[in-house]
Formats: C-alpha cells, structure tokens, sequence
C-alpha cells in the first residue's frame, strides 16, 4: 500500500469517527423523540438479558443503527447506538474489561468528539460520547478484525451486514454497487474504498414528512452524504467496518 493510500485511509477513520459529523458537522445535545423513544423501547430487554443467554451469543453484527448479539441465527438481544450506557455494558459482560482511554474534543483528530473510548481485544472499539449527536446517536463503533475472545474463552465472530467481516475481499460487491455507495482512495495501483453497506441515520426526524428520496438526495447535495455502517478497504480487502460512516461527506466539523 502507497503512503498516499494510508494516509487516505487513516483520514478517513479519523474524519468519520463522530456521528455527529456525519449528519451535520455539529455535535448536539437535542435529540429527537423518536431518538429518545428508540432508546427507552430497547433499554429494558438488553439490560435485562441474562448472562446465560449473554453466555450464549457466538456473533455480534454491526448494524446501521444497532449491534446485534446473536447465537447462530436467532437474535440474543440487540442495543441502540442511541444507548451508550446499555451498549458498553453488554460488551463488557460478553467480552472482559476493556481498554479505555477519556478523549477531549479533537484529541482524536480534527472531527473526534469528547468522550470515553473502550477497545475489546483490538477487535472493537466504542467511542462513547460525551455528549449525543444531533442524529441521536450517544457511540461510534468500529470493528478492526474478524473475531474477538469472550470473557469465557470462546471466539465470538464479528460482521457487518451481510455477513462482511474484516478480511473478506468484497471486489464485487465493489464493482455492483452505485457510485453513491462508494468511494475511491488512494492511486491506480494501490486502491482503497470506503463502500456503504447499509444505509441509517437521516437526520430527519420520524415526524417529518418529507420525501425521503428527495431528502437523500438534499443531504448529498448540502455535503452531509450518506450515513450508515460502511466497510474500508486496501484494495478489496475489508480493513475496518464502521458505523456511523457516510459516503460522499464533503462538510467539515
């Protein structure tokens, strides 16, 4: 990989680390109510899941919105990425104690909020902050490789949707999806992409009626792109899958 590839790519971690700056370059605290009523409606089943049936959970899914614990294909419990609270407390009674490490606002690069950041086993790593985005979103998540080690010893795989994981070469996936999905780094001989695989986080709120089609295409032109879980690339091969991470974000913080 070319020094022009890695910078690109490490930019591109750094500037779509906040939420917030993938919907309006601002960070918030006003919270919509439907944003308030997602995280009441999933609090309740996620805090209360036993840790036998935590005990049980083999994957975990990064969604647009949510991380989804699962045992083969039956759903454990899932956690808004409006919850920060629930979210980094069933991590840590799946996987351990994590790292941690309190960020103040662009210590992690120009666009990195304020807030706390827990790593489990290099492999997941939750930017919980301090205060939420506008889009309502309180953690950013990123998953850096395939499979993390549970508090008990077992391997607990880690995918996008889809089932993309880290070191998957995703080449046609790649070449299927729209240009508004994806996003060329780096030069002609050493490539990188940053590819959307599921889109979330439209900064409308649920009570706004307007076209939806028209209001993606709205937030493409003001610069603001398209949110959701994305998968970075050296070349085709998934480096890091992310969420929030917009495509075609040409507004700075």
């Amino acid at each position: 990989m070319t020094l022009r590839t890695v910078l690109a790519l490490s930019a591109a971690l750094l500037a779509f680390s906040a939420g917030s700056v993938a919907v309006d370059g601002t960070i918030g605290s006003d919270v919509s109510p439907a944003a308030a009523a997602e995280v009441s409606s999933g609090h309740d089943d996620a805090v209360h899941v036993s840790n036998a049936k935590l005990k049980r959970v083999d994957s975990i899914e990064l969604d647009a919105e949510s991380l989804v614990f699962r045992r083969g294909s039956k759903t454990v419990v899932e956690t808004s990425m409006r919850d920060s609270v629930t979210t980094v407390s069933l991590l840590n009674r799946l996987l351990g104690t994590p790292s941690r490490t309190q960020t103040a606002e662009g210590d992690g690069g120009a666009c990195f909020p304020a807030g706390t950041t827990y790593t489990w086993g290099g492999a997941v790593r939750v930017a919980a902050l301090s205060t939420a985005a506008k889009a309502g979103n309180a953690v950013e998540i990123r998953v850096l490789r395939d499979v993390v080690r549970s508090r008990s010893g077992s391997d607990i795989e880690l995918t996008g949707p889809d089932g993309v994981q880290v070191g998957d070469d995703i080449h046609d996936a790649i070449a299927d999806a729209p240009k508004a999905d994806k996003v060329s780094y780096g030069s002609d001989d050493a490539k990188a992409w940053q590819l959307l695989l599921a889109e979330g986080w439209t900064p409308a709120s649920s009570e706004d009626e307007r076209d939806t089609e028209a209001e993606t295409e709205a937030d493409v032109d003001a610069g603001l792109g398209t949110n959701g879980v994305s998968a970075l690339t050296d070349d085709t091969t998934v480096t890091v899958l992310g969420s929030p991470m917009p495509v075609h974000a040409q507004r700075s913080c």
